[in-house]
C-alpha cells in the first residue's frame, strides 16, 4: 500500500515540476558563447563564398533572369532551423536573436544550432535514411536506432565525415557495441545462410557515398552508363569475406561466389572497384581497402555526392536532381565542385559546408520578388525553392509553435514523453516519406485533413496552462501583441499591417474564457495556412 502512495506521490511532484518549468522557465543558456568570428572572416572562407556566389550569378545572368532580393532575417532563421533541426524556432528562441547585438548575427544562430543537440539528431535520421533506410531491419541483429543514436554523436562532436563512412564500410564487432557494424547487419538476410548480403551491400555504397547507381548493372550491363555487370560484381566482391557470427560482425575466408549462368557452377568473383584502381591501399582488410578507395581525396564522387546531399537539406532540392545518381550528370555544376573541393580540402569538415552554404547569397535569397518568380529562377538559385516540409518538420513545427518555451533535452521528461506520444501517432496517420528525402509531391487531401481536424493540433491549441495560445491570451498586454507573438510563435514573422488589422479586430478587446477562445482559432488558422506547411 505505502508503496503505492509513493509513486502517487512521485507522479503528482513531477507534474508540478513539469508546471512550473513550463510556466516559469529558466532562461536559456547564451547561444554561441564562445562563439569563433575568425571561422567566418578567414581569407580563403570569404574567397570560397564570392567564388560560389559569382558561379551562381554567372548562371542566372545566362539565364536571362533577375534574382530576388534577399531575404529578412527571420526567413533565413526559420529556414536553418527547419534544415538543420526539423523545427521552427520557438519565440524564447526568437526573443534571444532579438537581443543580440553582435556581428555575423546569422553566423552566430547558425553556430548555436550546430551546436545544439537536436541538430544532430534530427540529421543523423535523415542521413541515415540514405545509409540503412526506414524500416527494422533484421530480427535482432540490427539496432536502427542505436545506429542513429551513433551518427548522432558524431555529428555532434564534428567528427571528419569520411571516418564516418570508413566506419560504416569497415567496422567489425556486434551492432550493439559497435553501432557502425548496423550498415553490415541491416542486409543479413535471415534464411539458411543467414549472412550479410554482398550485393546489397555495394549497392548500399554506391548510392549513399558515391552517388551512382552501380545495382543497375547487376543483372546486366548499364543501357545508358558505362558501367558494366563486372563492376558491380567486383565491389560486390570486397565483402566476400564479412561473416556474422557470435562476436558480431568480422571478416574470415572465403570468397565472393555467383552461379555462372551459362555453366550453371560457382564462379569465384574477385574484388574490383570501376574506376581509379592506382587509389586502392594495398594494407589492410578488404573492406578497410574498399573504404580507403571510396573515401580517398582524389575519388571525385564522395565530396561530390555529400555536398549534393547537404545542399538539398538546406534548401529542400538538390543540385543535381538524383542525390543517388550524380554519375549520369554530363557536366557537374561549378557551384557543386568548388564546395566539393572544399570540402577535401579541410578534412571533410561538414560543418564548415553548412557555414559556407549558409554565407552564400543563393541561401539568403527571397523565394518571392517584385517580379514573377518562375520555375527557372529556382533552377538556377536565384530565388530559394519553396518545397513542401517533411512531415517530421510539420509535426516538430506545429508542437514547438504551442510552446513558448523552447523543446529540447531540456524540457521535462513528462513533457517530452507526452510530445513522443503524440509525434508517432501524427506520423502514422500523415505519412512518412520513406527514404525518398527530396521528393516534392505536393500535399494530399488526408494530410491537410490530419492538420485541420486532427488530435495534434485540436490538442496543441485548445485552452491550457501549456499552450501557448491561451498563454498568450492570458499575458499580451493588448491584441496588437498577441497577433504579432502568435505570428512569431507559429510562422516566424511579424504580421502585415492588414493581418494585424484583421486579427485584431477578432479578438475586439475580448477577455476571460471568449479570449482564449478566440486565441485558439486565430493558432488554428496560422497553423492551418498554406505558409505553415512550407519553405520558403
Amino acid at each position: 500500500m505505502w508503496l503505492r502512495n509513493l509513486f502517487f506521490i512521485g507522479v503528482i511532484l513531477g507534474g508540478i515540476v513539469g508546471v512550473r518549468a513550463a510556466l516559469f522557465p529558466a532562461p536559456l543558456p547564451p547561444r554561441a558563447g564562445q562563439f569563433d568570428a575568425t571561422l567566418v572572416e578567414a581569407e580563403d572562407f570569404v574567397a570560397l563564398v564570392t567564388q560560389v556566389d559569382a558561379a551562381v550569378d554567372s548562371g542566372i545572368a545566362k539565364a536571362g533572369l533577375k534574382p530576388a532580393p534577399r531575404a529578412d532575417e527571420l526567413t533565413v532563421v526559420r529556414r536553418l532551423h527547419l534544415a538543420l533541426m526539423g523545427t521552427t524556432p520557438s519565440l524564447q528562441e526568437i526573443r534571444q536573436l532579438e537581443a543580440y547585438q553582435g556581428e555575423h548575427r546569422l553566423q552566430w544562430w547558425l553556430e548555436g544550432i550546430l551546436r545544439d543537440r537536436r541538430s544532430a539528431d534530427f540529421l543523423a535520421e535523415r542521413f541515415a535514411r540514405a545509409y540503412v533506410g526506414t524500416e527494422g531491419g533484421p530480427f535482432l541483429v540490427y539496432r536502427r536506432r542505436r545506429f542513429v543514436s551513433w551518427l548522432a554523436d558524431e555529428f555532434a562532436k564534428n567528427r571528419p565525415y569520411d571516418h564516418l563512412v570508413r566506419d560504416m564500410i569497415a567496422s567489425l564487432g556486434l551492432w550493439t557495441d559497435k553501432p557502425a557494424t548496423n550498415f553490415i547487419s541491416v542486409t543479413v538476410e535471415q534464411d539458411q545462410k543467414n549472412q550479410p548480403n554482398p550485393e546489397r551491400l555495394a549497392a548500399r555504397v554506391t548510392r549513399a557515398f558515391l552517388g551512382i547507381r552501380l545495382d543497375c548493372a547487376q543483372c546486366h550491363n548499364h543501357p545508358f552508363e558505362d558501367w558494366k555487370q563486372a563492376d558491380f560484381q567486383g565491389l560486390a566482391g570486397f565483402f566476400g569475406q564479412v561473416k556474422l557470427g557470435f562476436t558480431g560482425i568480422s571478416d574470415g575466408d572465403g570468397e565472393f561466389e555467383l552461379e555462372n549462368r551459362k555453366s550453371g557452377k560457382p564462379e569465384t568473383i574477385a574484388p574490383r572497384v570501376p574506376f581509379r584502381p592506382d587509389l586502392i591501399s594495398a594494407e589492410g582488410t578488404r573492406r578497410e581497402q574498399l573504404a580507403s578507395w571510396v573515401t580517398h581525396p582524389e575519388n571525385p564522387y564522395f565530396a561530390r555526392v555529400t555536398v549534393n546531399r547537404v545542399w538539398a537539406l538546406m534548401f529542400g532540392r538538390p543540385m543535381l536532381e538524383q542525390v543517388d545518381d550524380i554519375s549520369s550528370v554530363e557536366e557537374v555544376p561549378p557551384v557543386l565542385q568548388l564546395l566539393a573541393d572544399d570540402f577535401v580540402a579541410h578534412d571533410y569538415d561538414l560543418r564548415r559546408l553548412i557555414r559556407v552554404i549558409t554565407a552564400t547569397q543563393a541561401f539568403q535569397r527571397d523565394s518571392a520578388a517584385d517580379h514573377e518568380i518562375t520555375t527557372d529562377h529556382e533552377r538556377v538559385w536565384a530565388a530559394f525553392p519553396i518545397c513542401r516540409l517533411r512531415p517530421e518538420q510539420v509535426v516538430g513545427s506545429v508542437q514547438q509553435a504551442a510552446s513558448l518555451t523552447t523543446l529540447d533535452a531540456d524540457t521535462h521528461i513528462l513533457l517530452r514523453l507526452a510530445g513522443y506520444g503524440a509525434r508517432t501517432e501524427f506520423m502514422k496517420r500523415y505519412g512518412d516519406m520513406g527514404e525518398d528525402e527530396f521528393d516534392n509531391r505536393g500535399g494530399t487531401i488526408p494530410q491537410r485533413l490530419v492538420l485541420m481536424n486532427g488530435e495534434l493540433v485540436h490538442d496543441r491549441t485548445k485552452e491550457g496552462i501549456f499552450s501557448a495560445a491561451t498563454r498568450i491570451g492570458w499575458q499580451a498586454s493588448d491584441d496588437r501583441v498577441a497577433v504579432r507573438t502568435a505570428y512569431l510563435a507559429v510562422l516566424t514573422r511579424e504580421p502585415t499591417e492588414v493581418e494585424s488589422a484583421h486579427f485584431q479586430s477578432r479578438l475586439d478587446g475580448s477577455t476571460g474564457r471568449e479570449r482564449i477562445r478566440r486565441m485558439e482559432d486565430l493558432y488554428w488558422t496560422l497553423i492551418n495556412s498554406t505558409e505553415f506547411s512550407w519553405n520558403h
